[in-house]
């Protein structure tokens, strides 16, 4: 029996003017008095999820699909699942909701949500299409469709859908930055003007910072570099102001990881896996990309992209309750943990993503598993690690052109130059300690080095990941698989030198920072 229409209405009202307290008891009533109603059920899911309780809400849209197998309900599941990082879960729910897709805009962007945070961006694509067929005024589903383009490569059509965005919403400042970063702009075509514009009308300051970003990068590619510069400092200083951070929070991870390490070296391990998963680790904008693409263009590999498993398999394994996922206190638990458990956590997660799910040995590219490597190195004795290496002033500057994910707290040290510096400060001296206590776990790879040399990098890279020699990887730029990362457009080109020594272009603005590297003994 299924409730009244007029009660499931109520329960949408209060869900849509963001009282969740009275949709949850309206539709805990609706539950109370037709337990078989789907609908009812579900809405008092959405209702706990989106109060901050994801597993209550869950297993109440489990019921609901089991009441009523409708693939909007089973898009909302997955999107739970993927929340809660149950990848596979939500893989399978993905799978079931393809037999019953939705038949509205929401809930196909949705589908195209979780298949792309799943790393399946070519299975995103049919749903955020559909999606904008549906709703083409709402630019949020049409940024979703030219971003997943891009990251298959058809920047063509990416543009096409990035400027259709702009036109329904000239202040869509998420839909400048993309299209500023899609490919180099020349002085005879670019966006300058209408950045700038966009710039001065904005006033949001998410909105200012990437339409900031959006104009630095613009005009560096028509060769205004010191304007670009001005403009890319002025849009961090700005960002900078109002964040949070000291770098004595990164400070006390580094602290925790080093204090930590003979006790994860005498740590137990119980059944670890026999998998040899390829970790591409270093400072982002390193040279990271590249070498995951060079990786993944030999035939027994395939790129995972840059996944969280290690991450949260620590943070699993330690149990703590913080709501980060690396701190000393969540590195001070999980290194007395049974290391084995967390390499077949690890295993498990990775396993839920695509490359890693196909054939072949498979390059997990997330740059700060760096932080990790004492973990990897116990808890996955065949993995291996490539760590990059590049100047150290075009480390700190690259860090400080790009724009990371700006809710991410990881990233936080990335919009000042000393910041950024005093970061790098604890990286080198890590990877120093993983030099000294991991002998041959480690190659370091230098970006230079492999820039000026691609061939013998690339057969060095091989040999230390146990790969024979195939000629393939170095046609890297050949290579179709999607990429999801700030590089897409660089890896798509052969390889090229435009990025070496790009710091001496801005030495009076590194000048702090060439002194602090001279004080701290980093050589330059």
């Amino acid at each position: 029996m299924k409730a009244e229409p007029a009660r499931i209405a109520a329960v949408r009202r209060a869900m849509g003017r963001g009282d969740l307290a009275a949709a949850e008891q309206l539709a805990g009533s609706v539950v109370a008095a037709f337990p078989d109603d789907a609908e009812g059920r579900f809405l008092l899911g959405m209702a706990r999820a989106e109060a901050g309780r994801v597993s209550a809400g869950i297993a109440d849209i489990l019921r609901a699909v089991e009441l009523d197998p409708r693939g909007s309900y089973r898009a909302q599941l997955a999107r739970l699942q993927v929340m809660l990082r149950q990848d596979s879960a939500a893989a399978e729910t993905l799978a079931l909701a393809e037999q019953t897709l939705p038949d509205d805009a929401h809930g196909r962007d949705t589908i195209g949500c979780v298949y792309a945070r799943l790393g399946e961006h070519a299975a995103s694509v049919p749903h955020f299409r559909e999606a904008v067929r549906l709703a083409p005024d709402n630019v949020s589903y049409r940024y979703n469709l030219a971003a997943a383009l891009n990251f298959i490569g058809d920047v063509d059509g990416a543009e096409t859908e990035a400027e259709a965005l702009i036109a329904i919403d000239p202040d869509y400042a998420r839909g400048h930055h993309m299209l500023a970063g899609l490919r180099k702009q020349s002085t005879e075509r670019n966006h300058a003007e209408r950045l700038t514009a966009a710039l001065g009308r904005a006033r949001a300051p998410d909105a200012r910072l990437l339409l900031g970003y959006a104009l630095a990068k613009e005009l560096e590619d028509i060769g205004e570099q010191q304007a670009a510069f001005a403009r890319l400092a002025q849009a961090n200083a700005e960002h900078r102001a109002r964040l949070p951070y000291t770098f004595a929070r990164d400070s006390a991870n580094f602290d925790a990881i080093e204090r930590n390490w003979p006790r994860i070296a005498a740590a137990a391990v119980h059944g670890a896996p026999d998998a040899s998963p390829i970790f591409v680790i270093g400072m982002p904008r390193t040279g990271t990309t590249l070498v995951d693409r060079i990786l993944s263009s030999h035939p027994a590999v395939r790129s995972a992209g840059e996944l969280q498993a290690m991450p949260l398999a620590v943070k699993m394994a330690a149990g703590t309750a913080s709501r980060v996922v690396l701190d000393p206190e969540t590195i001070e638990a999980a290194a007395g943990e049974d290391l084995g458990a967390i390499g077949r956590d690890y295993m498990a997660r990775a396993l839920s993503h695509a490359g890693a799910r196909e054939q072949g040995r498979f390059v997990d590219k997330f740059p700060g598993n760096f932080q990790y490597a004492g973990f990897i190195a116990r808890a996955l004795p065949e993995a291996r690690m490539v760590c990059l290496r590049r100047h150290p002033l075009d480390t700190v500057l690259a860090n400080f052109r790009n724009l990371f994910a700006i809710s991410s707290r990881y990233y936080d040290y990335s919009y000042d130059l000393m910041d950024i510096a005093r970061y790098y400060v604890r990286f080198d001296r890590l990877i120093k300690l993983w030099r000294e206590v991991l002998p041959g776990r480690i190659l370091e790879l230098g970006y230079e080095d492999l820039v000026v040399d691609q061939e013998g990098g690339t057969r060095a890279l091989l040999e230390h990941c146990g790969l024979k020699w195939d000629a393939a990887c170095l046609d890297f730029h050949r290579n179709t698989a999607p990429v999801s990362t700030p590089s897409a457009a660089q890896v798509r080109r052969p390889m090229y030198r435009d990025s070496v020594a790009r710091w001496t272009r801005h030495l009076d603005a590194l000048a702090p920072v060439i002194a602090f590297f001279e004080e701290q003994g980093i050589p330059i």
